[in-house]
Parts: structure tokens; sequence; C-alpha cells
């Protein structure tokens, strides 16, 4: 069960809840209303919603973060690294967005006896090459929830995979409408199924 930020409908948390693995992401928004399970949360460990994460105690203490066995950075560092001089011309706001925080990462999960998962770079380059099938307008980034269902289909291929809370919109540089139309043709050929809800989106880039 991979759990976004979005709205969650009535009733569905206990079918999150009855669910062998539970993945959410970054605030873990999706906490209370969509369930309490949580497994493994994905994080953006890289710029401002990393930073934000790692200095705050809210997100420490959170009790999906607390009860989450995994912590998984969804961006590969070394890709990231290569990206820095490229955005410094085509996006110049962007200037923090490729600072790493992985270790950081890592570091908390020494501390709190979780298990660290870095996604490979591979799967970030599969999405893209998966997303140019749909004509995205330019983009940054696919956003953190594309390149988890990436990562779960490839690692988990014989598994049962179910979206709940995905909406696919928010922050403007994340090619959300040909994601929508990359999930909805994974949907079709059986590779997923999605329970549906209305995306809340936030205000913090590069989620």
């Amino acid at each position: 069960m991979i759990v976004g930020n979005g709205e969650v409908g009535e009733g569905e948390a206990g079918i999150i809840d009855a669910a062998d693995f539970v993945i959410r992401f970054n605030d873990c928004r999706s906490y209370g209303a969509g369930g309490s399970r949580t497994d493994a949360v994905a994080v953006c460990n890289t710029g401002r919603p990393a930073k934000a994460m790692l200095g705050s105690l809210e997100w420490r203490t959170h009790p999906g973060v607390v009860s989450a066995r995994e912590i998984w950075s969804v961006r590969d560092p070394d890709k990231f690294a290569a990206m820095r001089a490229p955005l410094a011309v085509s996006h110049p706001d962007l200037d923090d967005f490729c600072d790493d925080y992985t270790e950081a990462f890592g570091a908390f999960c020494a501390e709190t006896g979780k298990t660290r998962v870095v996604i490979d770079k591979s799967i970030h380059e599969a999405a893209d090459a998966s997303l140019a099938a749909f004509a995205p307008t330019p983009y940054v980034v696919p956003s953190s929830g594309m390149i988890v269902i990436a990562e779960v289909l490839n690692t988990y291929a014989e598994a049962e995979v179910m979206l709940a809370g995905f909406g696919h919109v928010g922050w403007e540089w994340h090619p959300f409408a040909a994601e929508r139309q990359l999930v909805d043709s994974y949907i079709a050929a059986g590779r997923l199924r999605r329970l549906g809800g209305k995306m809340l989106v936030s205000s913090s880039y590069g989620a």
C-alpha cells in the first residue's frame, strides 16, 4: 500500500492498515484519516523539505515516523549532484534544490534502529523514460510518489500494489499530468490498483 499525502476516502483506513506493507511520505499527513500502519516513510532527501524534516522534533517524534521500520530516500545523491549545474542555469531560484541530506537521514536511521533505503538513480531515470511516452510539459523531477511507485513495481514485481491518497497535483515542476496517465496505464495493465481520493496540495516544493 502506497499512501500519498492526499485525502483518503471514508472507510479506506481499515483497508490500508490491513495491508502487509504501508509506505507513507515525508511528514505522514495521511496518518490518522488514512490509517496508522506505517512500515516505511519515503522522504524527499534533498533541498528544503529534507532540511525542514530533519530539523523538526515534530517530524522525528511523529507516530508514523517512530513506528516505521524503514526510511526511504527517494533521491539518489549522485543523480542530484549532477543536476546542480544545469539547474543553476535553467532554474536559478532552485539554488538549494540539490542540497543533499541523505547521510543525515542515514544517521537518523542509525540512531533509531531503522533500515535506510536509498532509491537508485536507475529508478529515477526509468521513470523519466516511462513518462516521456506521455509528452510531459518541461519538468524538473518526477514526484516522490512516482519514484516510489517505480521502485515498488521494479522490486516487488509479484506483489499486489495499491495506491491511496494520490491526486497527481502539487508542485509546478513535477509532471503530474503525465504521472496520472502513466499510473492509469499501470492500472489498466493490472500492475496497480487505486483506492482514490483527492490530493491536498502542498506548498512545500519538491516533495
